[in-house]
């Protein structure tokens, strides 16, 4: 289910990326960014649902639903952070023009006013339509029905009602101070009603509290919760329009237009102790208000029950002081309000009012991050946290907060795990934000951010979504990568090239050609990151490779395989070889490869690696240095490849073979020894790699040159010397091509003499002078005492 997980929030992140330009469509409530990555949750909260119960399902279950709910309060809060307000009018200019303007018209215009309670009041619709279902009562048949039937039993048999239960049926009968009370079913009925309708309010459904009243044949309990509607009069408000053809429609009113008596009343009786305790927090919950916020407190069991009743407080304190500060309706202060008129404010001060109060609401807020709570996940929970954050619109400070944890190793990268959540990380939270593991989908949240042009910290991103891009790798997703690379700007060619390094040996070609492709895809620079990983790749084995010194290494002695390490170096050539944008790194690269090859003394590597590489490369001119010295390369294999036939002609010749047969190979062995005596004569006469060997200091390249024309100008001489000397008795015309060679090894214009001493001294000259002292002998088999006769042969 994860690994759907990942390609499932890729592909949403994509489609939100190829609509990027369009804030309309990101904002979407029902297609945007954050309604699909809650739908996400809520596909995997409904998988897990119906998997098997047990704990760890539960708490991952738990997690989901603060995920989505997080998820569900951006989409809430977003939209009217990144649109420009529509024009409105003043309430208080509302109601110099109409005094007799409902309350319901007078409140949108407070609230229009005022971006905070605007965003306060959007906040609490998401508290409540995120809220738990509430429980429903057992069906009841009747009112009171047991304690009616008790009653009238009495009155049938003349001994009256029994002792302890009320004497009458209205509503106000266990209230009388008699401390009469109902029948047990029926008290226990009531109680279980009350706390629904509590629910009911919680969750912002009025109308079903309205309902349940109904059928539980408790009607006056419809009409005080109605009774916190505020009033709504078409007519008076001048509200109507052309549309409006129904003239019963147009006059109709709805609400309170009592509502300051009832609010009044609602408190009064939330205050009053005689009552039961969950009838006080019902009617706090209808009128919440400073004076009842503790009793409504008292029914808050979960951190998201508290953040909605001190939400709830602020609203409806806020409506209710602009309504008292503005005076001039007669709704809430009869003739005398509208004879003294509505108080004109400046435009200035209620900008000013505004600040303060917004100071007051985040002083507020910041209580609720240390609240205790009774159930469910605590004040300091990491999702809270966030939620809290974005209520105040603090984001880029909880980005930083989460980034800095990632950095001081508060949230290592082995403590990673990979969990059901959308996001990224299950990590130990600390720090300030608490103690408590949780998934946070904090790289989602940064792009999001960053594509409806929220300003987000930006090196507090790039730590983010590296530490996403980990889990990433950690879990194999390899075709992501690219996607989240793509996302970290400046960042993003080289953490993608890192990516790439780090497939090592375990990408085929194909597939390292197909994710350079997907960087394309995702909106990077191709040939950049190809670049970047071979050169990245090439530093890694580099650090794993022996350095280039100490004694030269032996031809004669049987190489081992390739070690990883070797392969690696040999196979970062492979990313720059794809493009030919990239031929002319590839032709700088393949020289550093084959020159450490090489002064390694791994030449079938060398040879290798040249293989690998596209004969294009070849005709790439630019640096002329880069290229003169590939050519080099190719000048050297090429004799190396003549070398290895002339072993393999030689290896040929059988006693057995008839004179035809002896004559073509004779014909092929020949035209081999002297192409070889040939190309190397060409090579040792030119300067190869570097002219002036004798001066070794300089950068590493030149070292490196110098080492290699110690170990393979010595060898090629020797290598050609034995050719021709074993040659001789068939081409006695070879003796002399040996002596001759001695001549240009010691000819100073070529200083090949150079090559034959190094670190270790002139053991391959005296190799070499030993062959030649053998040659010079061998030429006295045929007989006479010169030894230099054979030069003069013609």
């Amino acid at each position: 289910m994860a690994e759907t997980l990942y390609g499932s929030c890729a592909e949403a992140l994509s489609l939100a990326q190829s609509m990027k330009d369009d804030l309309a469509a990101l904002l979407d409530p029902e297609t945007g960014f954050a309604p699909r990555f809650r739908q996400l949750c809520r596909d995997q909260i409904e998988e897990l649902e119906n998997a098997t119960a047990s704990e760890t399902v539960s708490e991952e279950i738990e997690l989901l639903r603060l995920e989505e709910n997080t998820w569900a309060l951006l989409q809430a809060v977003m939209p009217a952070r990144k649109t420009e307000p529509s024009t409105f009018e003043y309430a208080q200019d509302i109601l110099q023009q109409n005094p007799y303007t409902p309350t319901s018209t007078v409140a949108q215009a407070i609230l229009n006013a005022s971006p905070v309670l605007t965003e306060l009041i959007v906040v609490r619709e998401w508290l409540q339509d995120t809220a738990p279902p509430p429980m429903q009562p057992e069906a009841t048949t009747g009112y009171w029905k047991f304690t009616k039937h008790n009653i009238m039993q009495g009155l049938r048999t003349g001994a009256g009602p029994r002792s302890g239960l009320v004497k009458e049926m209205d509503p106000d009968a266990v209230n009388r101070g008699d401390a009469r009370s109902l029948a047990a079913d029926d008290s226990s009925y009531e109680k279980g009603l009350v706390q629904a309708l509590y629910g009911y309010i919680r969750a912002g459904r009025l109308e079903d509290a309205i309902e349940l009243c109904r059928r539980a044949h408790q009607p006056w309990r419809a009409a005080s919760i109605r009774g916190s509607l505020l009033l709504h009069w078409k007519a008076i408000a001048n509200e109507h329009d052309q549309n409006d053809m129904d003239e019963d429609d147009i006059d109709a009113w709805t609400g309170n237009p009592n509502r300051r008596l009832w609010k009044s009343t609602c408190t009064r009786a939330a205050l009053n102790t005689a009552l039961a305790d969950y009838e006080r927090v019902l009617y706090a919950a209808l009128a919440p208000s400073p004076q009842t916020s503790l009793i409504l407190k008292s029914a808050c069991r979960t951190w998201e029950d508290h953040l909605w009743a001190q939400i709830s407080v602020m609203c409806e304190e806020k409506q209710t002081m602009e309504m008292l500060r503005l005076g001039g309706s007669f709704w809430e202060g009869g003739m005398s309000a509208v004879e003294k008129g509505a108080r004109s404010v400046s435009r200035e001060t209620m900008e000013n009012e505004e600040e303060e109060w917004e100071e007051e609401v985040r002083g507020t807020l910041d209580g609720l991050k240390d609240v205790h709570v009774e159930e469910g996940p605590p004040a300091d929970h990491p999702f809270h946290f966030s939620q809290l954050n974005i209520i105040q619109d603090r984001t880029g400070s909880l980005l930083e907060i989460f980034a800095s944890g990632l950095q001081n190793g508060l949230h290592p990268p082995d403590t990673y795990e990979y969990v059901l959540s959308l996001a990224v990380l299950y990590f130990p939270i600390e720090h300030t934000i608490g103690t408590h593991p949780c998934a946070a989908s904090f790289a989602h949240l940064c792009l999001f951010l960053r594509m409806i042009d929220v300003p987000v910290p930006p090196d507090a991103v790039v730590v983010i979504l590296e530490a996403y891009l980990q889990v990433l790798e950690a879990a194999g997703k390899r075709e992501l990568i690219a996607m989240y690379a793509g996302a970290l700007g400046e960042n993003a060619v080289s953490r993608y090239a890192l990516f790439l390094v780090s497939l090592r040996l375990s990408a085929d070609l194909p597939e390292r050609r197909l994710a350079l492709t997907r960087a394309r895809e995702h909106g990077l620079d191709v040939d950049s990151v190809a670049a970047v990983t071979a050169e990245m790749t090439m530093n890694k084995a580099l650090e794993l490779l022996p350095a280039l010194r100490g004694p030269l290494p032996s031809m004669t002695v049987l190489q081992p395989p390739s070690s990883d390490a070797e392969n690696l170096f040999l196979r970062s050539i492979e990313w720059t070889t794809f493009s030919e944008a990239t031929y002319d790194r590839a032709l700088e690269q393949a020289n550093h490869i084959c020159r450490y090859f090489l002064a390694s003394g791994r030449v079938q590597l060398a040879q290798q690696l040249l293989n690998m590489l596209p004969a294009e490369l070849a005709s790439v001119g630019e640096p002329e240095d880069q290229a003169t010295e590939y050519l080099h390369y190719r000048q050297f294999f090429s004799i190396w490849a003549t070398l290895e036939r002339i072993v393999e002609c030689q290896a040929l010749e059988v006693t057995t073979m008839n004179r035809d047969t002896r004559n073509t190979w004779l014909q092929d062995y020949k035209l081999l020894v002297g192409q070889g005596h040939e190309q190397i004569l060409k090579l040792l006469t030119s300067e190869w790699l570097v002219s002036d060997v004798e001066t070794t200091g300089g950068d590493a390249r030149r070292r490196a040159l110098v080492r290699i024309r110690q170990i393979y100008i010595p060898e090629l001489v020797i290598r050609l010397h034995f050719t021709l000397f074993n040659s001789r008795h068939r081409f006695p015309e070879n003796l002399k091509l040996l002596l001759q060679l001695v001549n240009i090894v010691a000819d100073s214009r070529y200083k090949l003499y150079e090559d034959f001493f190094s670190d270790s001294g002139g053991a391959r000259l005296n190799d070499y002078l030993g062959a030649v002292r053998q040659a010079v002998l061998g030429s006295l088999e045929g007989g006479g005492s010169d030894p230099f006769r054979a030069i003069l042969v013609t």
